[in-house]
């Protein structure tokens, strides 16, 4: 009984909440509603006995949670190989735990709750600036972990498709900004006073100016 509640509740929030799991696993989602049904009837039966004994002695109770537990195991395995197939599509989940990435997987219609997990995916990053408008929002900039520096892309990004998809195209867009500052950077460097400059600019886009200066 505790191993199918245990399994059962964990897997509920997925299979019965999540739209993204529902769409991506249509049969096993339709097993878990019977599932679903069936663990709360015997729930409602040990809740009524109130009894252990007369609980658990009943012809129909071990049976029924050992058909449970199968299509629990069912379930389990089709889970595992749809997150196998989202850390393929997008290698950066392979360093998020499976309970992070199930509720990144749960919550990819809504970017917001997907950034309590930005430093988990991205190193450094501790979140991004987002605007609201219609059904998603754009992302204008990203927030570093390490002190306060906020720095804009130099475009906005609109978080649409599913979640490995927007956050590819979030790596994207930070990596052709940051080229993009550090172009800048550059043909400014030798234009403006130093205190001026360092100012304006991204540390991690002066440090590598600061380098190439160096070099030159």
């Amino acid at each position: 009984m505790n191993e199918v509640q245990r399994s059962w509740s964990f897997l509920e929030n997925l299979f019965i909440h999540s739209e993204e799991v529902k769409k991506e696993l249509p049969e096993q989602s339709e097993i878990f509603i019977d599932i679903d049904k069936e663990v709360r009837n015997i729930l409602a039966d040990g809740y009524k006995h109130q009894k252990a004994l007369d609980f658990s002695i009943q012809k129909y109770l071990l049976p029924g949670l050992e058909k449970v537990q199968a299509d629990l195991n069912i379930c389990q395995k089709a889970l595992n190989e749809f997150m196998d197939s989202k850390r393929t599509a997008f290698p950066r989940f392979y360093f998020v735990s499976p309970d992070d990435l199930l509720d990144i997987l749960s919550n990819g219609n809504n970017p917001s709750k997907v950034m309590i997990h930005m430093p988990k995916i991205i190193s450094a990053i501790d979140t991004l600036k987002l605007e609201e408008s219609g059904v998603r929002p754009y992302v204008l900039g990203m927030k570093s972990c390490v002190g306060v520096e906020y720095v804009d892309f130099t475009s906005d990004l609109s978080l649409l498709g599913k979640v490995e998809t927007y956050l590819q195209d979030i790596i994207d867009i930070m990596r052709s900004s940051l080229k993009e500052i550090g172009m800048r950077a550059l043909k400014s460097f030798y234009e403006m006073d130093k205190k001026s400059w360092l100012e304006q600019y991204p540390a991690q886009i002066c440090l590598l100016i600061n380098l190439c200066a160096w070099v030159i």
